[in-house]
């Protein structure tokens, strides 16, 4: 098992602690993650960028929350999935939603269901979707416009599932009563 280092805002390298201050804004702390991206300046900024990005997408909070968790669970991120577990209850994403996702059961909308699907499809075939995927995407209401959002999510998400496999970052505190681990 690999560990990486979780810097605060005094040791993290100074391209990051204006990075960090800003995590601790708007969470009122560093997110373990945050800390170990740290560590490279560029990559902090690039996750915080993407999220920002990501956020201010056409997908509302329950389709923000469906992406980011099928892409968590697909990748097993110990780290993720509890992490937005917490965020989507703060989001109010209905939590029969959320224990889906984890679950890996089927969503009740069947729009939200038709998303995580293709999401999954996405990921496990690295992009390399069927027109029949696209077809079925298009069908449930959503566009080219969110077939490549859903690629924006994902490259935010690839960076923090792979940090947190290598980092093997602990769970905030604030998270771990929703822990999580791959069945």
């Amino acid at each position: 098992m690999t560990t990486l280092k979780v810097h605060d805002i005094e040791s993290a390298p100074e391209g990051s602690k204006a990075l960090l201050e800003s995590s601790n804004k708007a969470y009122g702390m560093i997110p373990g993650l945050h800390g170990v991206l740290a560590a490279s300046p560029k990559l902090l900024e690039a996750y915080q960028t993407l999220h920002q990005l990501f956020t201010e997408t056409s997908f509302n909070e329950d389709e923000l929350t469906v992406v980011w968790q099928t892409i968590n669970v697909e990748h097993a991120c110990h780290y993720c999935v509890p992490a937005h577990t917490g965020i989507a209850k703060m989001m109010k994403v209905d939590d029969a939603i959320t224990e889906a996702l984890r679950n890996e059961t089927p969503l009740a909308d069947a729009k939200l269901e038709a998303l995580r699907t293709f999401t999954l499809s996405i990921v496990r075939n690295r992009g390399n979707v069927s027109k029949e995927d696209l077809d079925a995407f298009y069908a449930a209401g959503y566009g080219e416009a969110q077939v490549l959002e859903i690629i924006l999510g994902l490259s935010q998400k690839v960076i923090s599932n792979y940090t947190n496999h290598i980092a093997n970052t602990p769970v905030d505190a604030a998270f771990q009563k929703f822990a999580w681990s791959k069945k």
